[in-house]
């Protein structure tokens, strides 16, 4: 049996990537660690994550500590620890933490790429915020390439003077 490919992590070790991550997202498996089939991620979920959808990518979420809320389509669900989602490639989604601490999950992308977004997000640095807020329109340009679209709404709404 090959071994080639074998990864045993410690309690706190991550994964070396192309780009240092912040401590709240642990990469535990990169793409190139499974031959592309999947990422696995450790995340502390401090932010909310604007609603989007993965084009070639499955999402699943298994809650380890913590509430986190799941905008799926037009519905809205609490997973609480022990609880898992998967996040079908095609589907609108968001991200919501509940809970104080943050939720903390496990995140895994199949196939995977997960990770390489992060670092070309985390790269980007504070030109993909407005107002120190992630602003999906400034995302949208990087997750493109990663097969991701953020929905993009206006960030000052003008209500309707027109009778």
């Amino acid at each position: 049996m090959p071994d080639d490919r074998f990864i045993m992590l410690g309690d706190a070790q991550t994964r070396p990537g192309r780009v240092p991550l912040p401590p709240a997202f642990a990469v535990k498996a990169r793409t190139e660690d499974t031959a592309g089939s999947f990422s696995l991620l450790e995340v502390s979920v401090a932010a909310d994550i604007p609603r989007h959808v993965h084009l070639h990518a499955d999402e699943c979420i298994y809650v380890l500590e913590g509430v986190l809320g799941v905008d799926f389509e037009d519905r809205t669900y609490t997973a609480s620890a022990g609880m898992f989602t998967l996040l079908p490639r095609g589907v609108p989604h968001a991200l919501r933490r509940i809970s104080t601490p943050p939720p903390r999950v496990l995140q895994i992308s199949s196939p995977g790429g997960w990770e390489r977004y992060l670092e070309d997000l985390f790269e980007a640095g504070p030109t993909v915020l407005t107002d120190g807020v992630l602003d999906p329109a400034k995302i949208n340009p990087i997750a493109a390439r990663h097969g991701i679209r953020y929905e993009e709404r206006p960030w000052c709404a003008t209500p309707d003077t027109d009778g």
